[in-house]
């Protein structure tokens, strides 16, 4: 149905060769692939066939046999527990064989749970009435497209660390991998419409794969109106660490979703080289600008706006100079301040704190704010919590916790949640008179006098801000209703803590850190993100170019 000619295909069976006239073990499926023939068994067909496929019975290909076939045969030996042929010794016979199995303890493992669950998934979506042939086939198409797809770093961490790239022991996805409900569905739903079993087509297939995509990562739903804004327009992100990985899959990402433009800083020969071996479709100079920190025609404009911004911080020509040679989140931060860029991140790699130093000199804060903070958003079972300030400030003031609580709100909203802020303490509403209680209390009578539209309390213990229940028994007058959304912290260390705690005892999934305050887009991340955490990070840089996201 594929499109092989019968001609090319010979059947044998446990009776031997499927030959016209045969009337042994037959039926009329095997009737339609009868040939005229002399050969009777399977070491009599096997020379110079191309592929071997046995859906049979344990040895029945020999390693002699293997080295009657074609150059670099492809050899399916598909029978469990024990194949027709040991693929090892497949191997020793055949070096240059592809060799597939349907066992888990060899590559190329040809599983039917890398379709059913999906075909039904699409059926079932659609109504479909039945399972058609075409529905089938582009069942197999989603696969091997998916095969040929760019690694993935959570199929490459599911299976060791190494990426999977198309090859001779790649040939077809991983049994787990968790983007074949992001294609397969979409295609075997497309099928079934076209096939005209479907009785409820769906006609907004964008929409139909965003919403599988919440199966493959869990900040998909909460992340939805981030990309939404992103899509309109997308911006220019510029990336600080152009070379990692990381950033070059995030990158394709970008630019394959429409979210935004990556940018990249970087040695443009370490970047293609890193390109091919993960077989991406960037093409640096299309598709991606590359800055190449040791020679471009900008690096005196880039050093002498860096030495203006700083020559009043002890900064001289030369050090200007050293510093943008050296320095790739300080050009970042050059060109998101020349306008040459959009927006940038950087933090993939070295220490936070370094980075965040660069990005205040030079970007610096924006009108009317006194300091930058740092915004996590956390998506546990109990819901999506946004924690506030995990990574800049060790110890606010109660006026530096109502900007970074006002801030913060605004990054909220554009989640597309209304903020219910929750001023967190070991004080439960006046229970205690401690430095840092009576801050947040403090922090709490000047939020209700300068956004009384916004739900904000405390100072309050975290289960009190959690659930409406245990604040009612203590404090009915609360102002705030339902479960707290926005958990603003007295010190960096609490909100440091509760972050990881959250991310490693309640499965917490981690977007962040949101920078918030800056004059212009800018965010550091930490060295322990993910390809997804960057794709996240970097839309919400492009939709905070498009709507000053993270900005009073």
């Amino acid at each position: 149905d594929m499109g092989v000619a019968r001609d090319n295909i010979t059947v044998t069976d446990i009776a031997g060769v499927v030959y016209e006239g045969r009337k042994e073990e037959m039926d009329p499926r095997k009737a339609g692939y009868m040939r005229k023939t002399k050969a009777r068994k399977l070491d009599d067909v096997i020379e110079g066939a191309d592929i071997f496929l046995g859906l049979s019975a344990p040895n029945v290909l020999t390693p002699e046999m293997t080295k009657k076939m074609a150059d670099r045969p492809l050899i399916m030996a598909l029978a469990n527990p024990v194949p027709e042929i040991d693929p090892d010794a497949a191997r020793e016979a055949r070096p240059d064989a592809i060799i597939a199995t349907g066992r888990s303890d060899f590559p190329n493992q040809v599983n039917n749970v890398l379709c059913f669950p999906y075909i039904f998934r699409g059926a079932l979506d659609v109504g479909a009435t039945g399972i058609t042939r075409e529905m089938e086939i582009a069942c197999v198409h989603a696969i091997a497209d998916l095969a040929m797809a760019e690694p993935s770093d959570i199929v490459s961490q599911a299976y060791g660390g190494e990426p999977q790239t198309f090859g001779p022991d790649y040939i077809i996805p991983k049994p787990f991998d968790p983007r074949l409900i992001q294609e397969v569905p979409v295609a075997v739903a497309r099928a079934a419409i076209a096939s005209g079993v479907a009785t409820r087509p769906i006609t907004d297939f964008e929409a139909y794969h965003d919403r599988l995509t919440q199966y493959v990562f869990r900040s998909g739903l909460a992340m939805k109106p981030i990309f939404e804004i992103a899509r309109q327009n997308p911006r220019r992100v510029v990336f600080s660490e152009g070379e990692e990985e990381r950033v070059l899959q995030a990158a394709q990402t970008l630019m394959d979703d429409r979210l935004a433009v990556p940018m990249l800083i970087g040695r443009p020969d370490v970047i293609a080289s890193r390109i091919e071996k993960l077989g991406l479709r960037l093409r640096p100079g299309t598709d991606i600008e590359i800055t190449n920190p040791e020679d471009d025609p900008r690096y005196k404009d880039y050093w002498t706006t860096y030495h203006k911004v700083m020559e009043r911080k002890g900064v001289t020509p030369d050090v200007a100079r050293f510093m943008i040679r050296t320095n790739n989140t300080a050009i970042a931060a050059i060109m998101l301040e020349r306008g040459e860029a959009d927006a940038m991140i950087c933090g993939v790699v070295g220490r936070y704190d370094r980075h965040l130093a660069h990005v205040h000199e030079i970007i610096g804060t924006a009108p009317g704010v006194r300091d930058l903070s740092a915004l996590s958003m956390m998506i546990t079972p109990r819901g999506t919590f946004f924690i506030c300030d995990t990574y800049v400030t060790p110890v606010p003031s109660a006026e530096e916790i109502v900007e970074m609580t006002l801030l913060s709100a605004n990054v909220v909203r554009r989640f597309g949640s209304d903020p219910k802020v929750a001023l967190l303490s070991h004080s439960n509403f006046g229970s205690a008179d401690s430095e840092t209680a009576v801050k947040m209390r403090e922090a709490a009578a000047m939020l209700a006098e300068r956004a009384p539209e916004i739900q904000a309390d405390g100072e309050m213990h975290a289960d009190s801000a959690i659930s409406e229940k245990i604040r009612e028994a203590i404090f009915p007058n609360s102002r705030i209703d339902g479960q707290a959304n926005l958990l603003v912290m007295p010190t960096l260390d609490a909100a440091n803590i509760a972050l990881n705690l959250l991310k490693t005892v309640a499965n917490g999934q981690n977007v962040g850190p949101i920078l918030v305050g800056a004059a212009k887009p800018a965010h550091v991340v930490t060295p322990s993100i993910t390809v997804r955490g960057i794709v996240n990070m970097a839309a919400i840089a492009a939709a905070d170019a498009l709507t000053d996201l993270a900005r009073p």
